[in-house]
């Protein structure tokens, strides 16, 4: 069984007229959520859903990430995710999901929900789409290798549909900032940096509220399951 939630006004005006297609009426109801859910939004919906039931979340990045740290809480990774993104998308690019309204919807009802890497931080979040740092003078690490000790511009973490976790490093720009500095990516089971001052981290477009001067990055012992193609 189907359990839409729709999160923000954008995912409500984007989603809602595919979602209440005579055709395919959704069932149950569409739920409408904040632009970024909470404990107080999320649980009761969680306390309803049967093991078999399929989750379909409209909305951003973010809520999308909102959602899994609450299905991780609870113990509910086993539940079937789907996804209707929001423009622009990191998670629905690194997963290769729809965008295309239509098809978007007809994956979510139809498709088949497989295993997919969780990457977690230490600072109780996930990573749905990605995590960005910079620019910032540190050390970065992907598991054992060292990626850079000194000033980058920035570093972007994302899933690996592999397994782990992908780090994007950029190095500062060259040539006096004529040209942009070099891209180092690399796949592994965990990622780290350290920095002095502290930078603030971006967490699916959600930007820090404080700096912070350490943060890791780590696939979790289970995954969860998304709906994709």
């Amino acid at each position: 069984m189907l359990h839409v939630v729709t999160c923000g006004d954008g995912a409500r005006a984007r989603w809602g007229p595919s979602l209440a297609s005579p055709a395919e009426p959704a069932d149950p109801p569409v739920r409408h959520l904040p632009a970024l859910p909470a404990r107080a939004d999320l649980d009761p919906l969680l306390d309803e859903l049967p093991d078999d039931a399929r989750l379909v979340v409209a909305g951003d990045d973010a809520a999308l990430a909102a959602v899994l740290v609450r299905l991780l809480r609870r113990e509910r990774l086993a539940v079937a995710v789907a996804l209707l993104p929001a423009p622009g998308s990191t998670a629905a690019a690194v997963w290769g999901l729809p965008t295309d309204p239509a098809a978007a919807v007809a994956l979510a009802r139809a498709g088949a929900a497989r295993p997919a890497p969780l990457v977690r931080d230490d600072h109780g979040g996930v990573v749905a789409g990605r995590h960005e740092v910079g620019p910032f003078h540190g050390a970065v690490y992907c598991d054992e290798h060292l990626l850079t000790r000194g000033d980058a511009a920035g570093l972007v973490v994302t899933p690996d549909p592999d397994g782990g976790v992908v780090v994007t490093l950029t190095g500062p720009r060259r040539l006096g900032g004529l040209r942009a500095g070099r891209v180092t990516t690399r796949s592994g089971r965990a990622a780290q940096i350290g920095c002095r001052p502290g930078v603030p981290v971006t967490r699916d477009g959600v930007p820090g509220e404080r700096p912070e001067a350490r943060r890791s990055w780590y696939r979790h012992t289970q995954d969860w399951h998304l709906v994709r193609p």
